[in-house]
């Protein structure tokens, strides 16, 4: 794909997911678009007005647009649900893989990167909506483990295999508030991960020769259920902390549960928020009713209803340039 335009400062905290799509690209393209949308989609509630946000917002656009063009056949960009199971499933293995290597004590940087991106991958799913109890668990478990065998390795010391104190029950205090920011008993250091900041203390998302090949045959593959991938016995089964994000920031809203109509929706309210200029704050219900509105108006060009498009593009237009719903 062509390249996209530099990552702003206000968007750094992102790049850890442009890197993910990066390598993916040849890998697993259609991980890569999913990691873009999720990209993009983070990136609206963050930076929305400076000229190089906008910049790599419009680059990320296009790029959406084309790849989903390209592969208007494929399944797992057309249809969610085999898409969050590809996603799902190339997640699930990298995670299973890290474990058993860990489980192993087979301790090396490349199991690092291997939790690193397994983490990533869990906070794409997201994309689709909020994630199960199960993900969660295993993104919060995949991040500490980054974290921890980082510390250990950093510090000459030998990591404990699987989880503290050997007993998944009390993983939720050993970890230390992994996702929270808090400092960590374990690994000497904090373990920051809260969402979207992966730790600034661990390596870049790791490029193919760093990842174990999960990746399907083919851009068609319908990828299996990722129950058929179930996590091992000694699966965390601790509750994220209190603080834990567990979904998207306000961005979020602007996901529309069928694909087809999603992305198309999500078009249009970028371009209403360009002409709007963004002179008015927008609140999480103005962006919904704003999104109902295109739903609306794309439904109708669906029938050729030009008119009633053209009319609820309008009130959405109003809305998002005035702040008052007419």
């Amino acid at each position: 794909m062509a390249s996209l335009p530099p990552c702003p400062a206000s968007l750094k905290q992102l790049q850890h997911y442009l890197k993910l799509a990066s390598d993916y690209d040849k890998r697993e393209p259609v991980v890569s678009y999913w990691a873009r949308l999720y990209t993009l989609q983070t990136a609206l509630g963050i930076d929305r007005k400076s000229p190089e946000a906008r910049a790599l917002l419009t680059g990320l656009m296009d790029y959406l647009e084309t790849f989903k063009k390209d592969y208007k056949d494929n399944e797992t960009v057309t249809n969610e649900v085999v898409a969050q199971a590809l996603v799902e499933n190339v997640a699930h293995k990298l995670f299973m893989f890290a474990d058993g290597e860990d489980r192993a004590e087979r301790f090396n940087k490349n199991i690092v990167k291997v939790f690193y991106t397994a983490g990533l991958l869990f906070d794409v799913c997201e994309v689709f909506g909020e994630v199960t109890e199960e993900i969660t668990k295993q993104r919060k478990y995949a991040k500490w483990k980054a974290t921890y065998i980082h510390n250990c390795l950093k510090n000459g010391e030998t990591p404990i295999p699987g989880p503290m104190g050997g007993e998944d029950e009390g993983l939720g205090e050993d970890m230390g508030g992994a996702e929270g920011g808090e400092e960590g008993a374990v690994g000497g250091g904090s373990l920051g991960w809260s969402q979207p900041q992966p730790h600034p203390g661990l390596p870049s998302v790791p490029g193919d020769d760093g990842l174990p090949d999960v990746s399907s045959s083919s851009p068609t593959h319908q990828p299996p259920a990722p129950r058929a991938y179930p996590p091992p016995q000694d699966q965390p089964s601790a509750p994220a902390p209190s603080g834990a994000p567990t979904q998207l920031p306000p961005a979020a809203t602007f996901r529309m549960p069928e694909a087809s109509v999603s992305y198309r929706t999500f078009t249009i309210i970028m371009t209403l928020l360009g002409v709007s200029g963004g002179s008015v704050p927008l609140t999480p219900d103005m962006v919904t009713k704003a999104q109902k509105y295109c739903k609306f108006a794309v439904s109708a060009l669906d029938y050729d209803d030009s008119q009633t498009a053209i009319n609820n593009l309008q009130k959405a237009l109003t809305l998002l340039s005035t702040g008052h719903d007419s």
